[in-house]
């Protein structure tokens, strides 16, 4: 296990992607934790199962009060330290190096000469281009340390204490702008610390199901399945580590997908031979009762999310002597609930089920808070998931509500409905679905005049949305093929009652947003 010590930088998310990719299995942690902290959140509790330890950049300066540091334990513990940037400049600030302010700053690309082809840099070329971004430089190095790269405004580039199988480097090789970054990532793994690339799914599954089983206690767990791809893949985790200890209550709000409550029932009825407590509400009409005459997109959200919480908590109290509240937060959630300058453990309302009331009193249990969105696909596969729920596009919370322009009534969901499972079964036909990020249907709230078996038309309007996207911050419209969009527009016209033209969305995020609403 390699454990990152976070000082707040904005690739810190990427070296755990990198370490990971190799089959090493690492974790974060904020800067300020100690190594007993460390330790003690370690199911085995045994400092002997991390290989090393690496400190992230960020963006402070160590000049800075109140600059973030570390427990110097972690620099006398033996395990072999990578310090990147910022974590590198702390290091040598604390082991009786000394680090000034730059008098030329780098940022961006520059040429690295490296003096030594050992440790991280074995079987490297002598000049790499690699990525910079620092005001401060290191002068002096602390005693043991010698210097193995430079740049032409850093001599200090790279420093090592081999003895002690201390490196830093003043860039980041956990960027794709750094040439071999990827190796010299993995040369620290496998050639400092000696580390193993044995770890897979099944481990995580194997370590997960022991950790849940420690923390549970024999006790119950209540769990709100959505159908996507994060609750169901949490349920089925929790399922196999207690079995019929865990209670899933999937509400039907009316605003799922065609025919979706029947589909995830199915699925989840077939878990674990029969043996899977799932809790169906059929709760459509209330929600629609809510949302009557609602026209703002913000109150939909409040109104759904509170309706939500009153009809989940009506059926979490009848399972008695519950003490558990699972969750499907991933990794990015987790880290950005975390605080650098220290551990705060604030999940995001959004993540927790609309913010279920105090008086519940659930404890948090997250199984997948250590993985990102595509490793929770891949364990959803070892679980042997279907497909279709395994590789599911991500589907807003409020339902269809925001895919309804205007007010949502019975009728309005129902053209939506059938012209969103248009969409989808056209996209699955196209094979097109796992490379698209999403795509989905909208009913605007605009009519037009239209021509249908030579009589005119007055009626209702769909625009199609379908991006591209790696992880939702920025996406861009997809360029399917016209032919598949004829098909859809067709389809959806001669198939939707009510439903007389089709346009398609080509803005992209940024400037627009992937929902409409």
């Amino acid at each position: 296990m390699i454990i990152i010590l976070d000082f707040g930088s904005q690739y810190t998310q990427l070296i755990l992607r990198k370490v990971r990719e190799s089959g090493v299995y690492c974790e974060i942690f904020p800067c300020t934790t100690s190594l007993r902290q460390i330790e003690n959140n370690l199911i085995d509790k045994d400092i002997s199962s991390i290989s090393g330890f690496i400190l992230s950049g960020g963006p402070s300066s160590v000049f800075e009060k109140g600059a973030p540091g570390c427990d110097e334990a972690v620099l006398r513990s033996g395990k072999p330290v990578l310090g990147i940037c910022y974590g590198m400049q702390l290091m040598m600030n604390k082991l009786g190096g000394k680090v000034v302010p730059a008098r030329k700053r780098e940022y961006g690309h520059a040429r690295l000469f490296i003096k030594k082809n050992a440790g991280i840099f074995k079987d490297l070329p002598q000049k790499l281009n690699v990525w910079m971004s620092h005001g401060d430089s290191v002068v002096r190095i602390p005693p043991h340390f010698i210097n193995v790269a430079r740049t032409k405004n850093t001599f200090q580039a790279a420093v090592c204490d081999q003895h002690r199988k201390i490196w830093g480097v003043q860039f980041h090789p956990e960027v794709k702008h750094t040439e071999f970054g990827d190796r010299i990532l993995r040369n620290f793994l496998f050639e400092v610390c000696k580390a193993r690339a044995d770890w897979t799914m099944k481990d995580f599954i194997r370590t997960e199901v022991k950790r849940i089983r420690t923390v549970v206690k024999g006790n119950k767990v209540v769990l709100g399945l959505s159908g996507g791809v994060d609750s169901s893949v949490a349920a089925a985790l929790l399922h196999k580590a207690i079995g019929r200890k865990l209670y899933c209550i999937f509400v039907d709000n009316g605003l799922l997908r065609y025919n979706e409550f029947e589909r995830v029932m199915n699925v989840f009825r077939k878990l674990g031979n029969g043996q899977f407590n799932l809790i169906g509400v059929n709760a459509g009409k209330e929600f629609l009762q809510k949302l009557k005459g609602v026209l703002d997109p913000e109150r939909k959200r409040k109104l759904i999310g509170r309706t939500f919480i009153k009809i989940f908590e009506r059926e979490a109290v009848k399972i008695k002597d519950a003490e558990f509240l699972g969750q499907g937060t991933l990794y990015p959630d987790f880290i950005e609930s975390v605080s650098v300058k220290g551990p705060s453990a604030v999940i995001k309302t959004h993540h927790n089920v609309g913010g279920l009331p105090k008086r519940m009193k659930l404890k948090l249990i997250e199984p997948l808070k250590y993985l990102f969105k595509d490793e929770v696909r891949v364990l959803g596969k070892e679980l042997r998931l279907p497909d279709a729920i395994v590789y599911r596009q991500p589907f807003p919370g409020p339902g269809l509500a925001i895919r309804i322009i205007g007010e949502v009534t019975e009728e309005r969901l129902e053209k939506l409905k059938q012209a969103d499972r248009i969409v989808e079964e056209e996209i699955l036909n196209a094979g097109l679905y796992r490379k698209l990020w999403q795509s989905f249907a909208v009913l605007l709230p605009i009519k037009s005049v239209g021509v249908m078996g030579d009589k005119r038309t007055y009626e209702n309007v769909i625009a199609l949305r379908i991006v591209e996207s790696v992880d939702a911050m920025t996406a861009d419209w997809s360029k399917i093929p016209y032919d598949i969009l004829g098909r859809i527009s067709n389809r959806i016209i001669n198939e939707v009652q009510g439903i007389n033209r089709v346009v398609y969305d080509i803005s992209s995020k940024p400037p627009s947003t992937i929902e409409w609403e």
